[in-house]
């Protein structure tokens, strides 16, 4: 690399994406420099993946003691099962310090200079860096941003942090209030009603879209709203605007309905989740000073190669991952993104596959996707033409949940019946989050059905499922 700059990469923001990308760029011999902000670790580490999934394994625990029926089938008998908030909430909490901590550790072991204060871009090669200290310009043939996302308010929703909060607030467990409304049915509103319902409260969840869970594949969706809704403390809207929430004790929430445009109700609870997205935090980055629009949408235009583009084109020796790209709002897409953009600064030319990025729900039973689902992959096979076909297998078919007594799921696979090429895989059930991996293994490779049939599985496993499905598939060749 050139010496004729400070850096050969300067990264903006030290979240997951930013993370991975200056481990990978000390890995391929890059002298790197980190900027940020606030806390290093970004959402995923300090808001995120890492203290929510702390609470929905302390409150899954509390579920599977509190089952009564569940463990007298096994032969367990439980009784006056109870459980700290304050702890729960430390326990996310100290996660958090520990892994933030060990993330700010591998950085400076590998020598990457860590920089403290808000970094944009000021010019080509040049970053502005503004601290208490004033400002200081670095240069970098090349620049990263990865500055990341924020929640998502909606307009008519007043946020005072206590008892109307999004997610940044919700994962601190500062209370549990009887009577919660949550704004959104997607996997943010979903693990929360997980963990809600196992610590006692009641929960109304309020979806825009005329169904829940909208995003999910439909098969997966129907027994979500079995396993995960009908048979816990919740009530639900779907085809409902939550157009005014007004903090207070009680807490307001005006409901209209999406079609009509009319009040139909007026809800007073307890405490209100706004779970509504993220969108991308994309303000005051200096794209302007190299020509760069941002979409309508607020997010950086770029590449499979995660270059920045101007006028569709890419702008030399600048990049960007993570959420602010828009292309997939989940940790390690970020930390795919990254590692693919330095190895195209390296020379190594590289796109990301987002089809083989799998996405999960830790709820109990956990949900899990990776590709296309029904609806998608016809589409595409009307646009390509071919035809495709699925197979579902159950949970309450497998040796192992039966034994376990989790047996509520199915896996189910969607493949193209000409080819047998796998297409999307969509998994409820125990573990699903682990499952999922062999399918974006074999996604990832563009593999077909005919193959994984042969592939062993351990028995007695949970693995079985699709283990099933594979052997289950029919292709017309």
């Amino acid at each position: 690399m050139s010496t004729q700059f400070d850096y050969d990469l300067v990264i903006i923001g030290a979240g997951v994406g930013g993370h991975g990308a200056a481990l990978h760029g000390v890995k391929c011999g890059l002298r790197t420099a980190i900027v940020e902000a606030k806390d290093m670790g970004g959402t995923c580490v300090n808001r995120g993946c890492i203290p929510s999934k702390a609470l929905l394994a302390a409150s899954g625990r509390v579920r599977e003691l509190q089952d009564v029926h569940h463990l007298h089938s096994l032969g367990i008998e439980v009784s006056g099962v109870k459980f700290e908030r304050e702890a729960i909430a430390s326990h996310a909490t100290n996660l958090v310090n520990k892994i933030r901590g060990d993330l700010t550790n591998s950085l400076k072991r590998l020598k990457v200079d860590t920089i403290h204060g808000w970094g944009k871009v000021a010019a080509p090669h040049k970053v502005s860096v503004i601290s208490e200290s004033g400002e200081k310009i670095l240069t970098a043939e090349n620049i990263m941003l990865c500055p990341g996302s924020v929640p998502f308010v909606p307009r008519g929703i007043q946020i005072d942090h206590k008892t109307v909060f999004t997610s940044d607030e919700a994962v601190r467990l500062e209370s549990l209030p009887e009577w919660i409304a949550i704004i959104g049915s997607g996997y943010i509103g979903l693990e929360f009603a997980d963990i809600y319902t196992a610590l006692g409260c009641q929960i109304t969840m309020i979806e825009a879209l005329d169904t829940l869970m909208p995003t999910f594949d439909p098969d997966i969706a129907k027994i979500a709203q079995r396993v995960l809704i009908a048979p816990r403390d919740i009530d639900t809207y779907a085809g409902v605007f939550a157009t005014k929430i007004t903090p207070g004790a009680p807490v307001i929430i005006e409901l209209t309905d999406a079609k009509t445009k009319e009040v139909i109700e007026v809800l007073e609870v307890d405490a209100c989740l706004v779970a509504t997205g993220r969108i991308p935090a994309t303000k005051n980055l200096g794209l302007e000073s190299v020509g760069v629009e941002l979409d309508g949408r607020g997010f950086i235009p770029v590449n499979d190669s995660m270059a920045i583009l101007k006028d569709g084109e890419p702008v030399p020796h600048l990049w960007a991952v993570g959420d602010a790209t828009g292309k997939m709002m989940l940790a390690h897409a970020a930390s795919a993104q990254g590692i693919i953009a330095v190895e195209n600064i390296c020379g190594r030319e590289k796109t990301i596959d987002y089809r083989s990025i799998p996405a999960a729900a830790f709820t109990h039973p956990e949900i899990s996707y990776v590709g296309l689902n029904e609806p998608q992959a016809k589409e595409l096979g009307e646009k390509e033409g071919f035809e495709i076909a699925t197979v579902k297998t159950y949970f309450k078919g497998n040796s192992k949940a039966l034994a376990e007594g989790e047996s509520e799921g199915i896996a189910k696979i969607i493949y193209r019946k000409d080819s047998g090429e796998l297409l999307g895989v969509h998994i409820i059930g125990p573990h699903a989050s682990d499952l999922i991996q062999e399918a974006a293994n074999a996604i990832a490779i563009r593999d077909n059905v005919q193959n994984l049939s042969f592939n062993v599985h351990t028995h007695p496993t949970l693995s079985e499922v699709l283990d099933e499905a594979f052997k289950r598939a029919e292709v017309a060749v």
